[in-house]
């Protein structure tokens, strides 16, 4: 049951992914995957489920990313490129599963309380 584009979400970052059979070209807003996320460990994050599974180089993937700072982006690049594998490949499910690429990471920025510097840091209490 192929669909048309997948989506991964990440804080604020949401990832729209397009994915089709082809010569292993990625991406992500015009650019390409190793320009757009520049250093090595937020590259490794978001091509984590293309080396789980070992499906490096098979596909063409198109990537538009909005929102959030670049290791959410990744984080949701991350999520949707699991998603499009596990529903392309009904083989590598129990792969991404075991490595935890299929749950989206629900953990938000806490906010800002009111009377308070910021969400959990208070003003230094006077006695006298």
């Amino acid at each position: 049951m192929a669909q048309d584009n997948y989506i991964g979400r990440r804080k604020t970052s949401t990832a729209r992914l397009y994915i089709k059979n082809g010569s292993g070209s990625i991406l992500v807003n015009s650019k390409p995957i190793e320009d757009y996320f520049n250093t090595k460990a937020r590259l490794n994050i978001a091509k984590l489920p293309l080396t789980v599974t070992e499906l490096d180089g098979k596909y063409d993937i198109k990537i538009t990313v909005r929102g959030g700072g670049v290791t959410g982006q990744a984080g949701a690049v991350s999520l949707a490129l699991a998603r499009a594998l596990d529903d392309l490949n009904e083989d590598v499910h129990n792969k991404l599963k075991e490595h935890g690429l299929l749950t989206r990471d629900d953990r938000m920025v806490e906010r800002k309380k009111y009377g308070q510097p910021k969400a959990r840091k208070r003003f230094q209490f006077s006695k006298r």
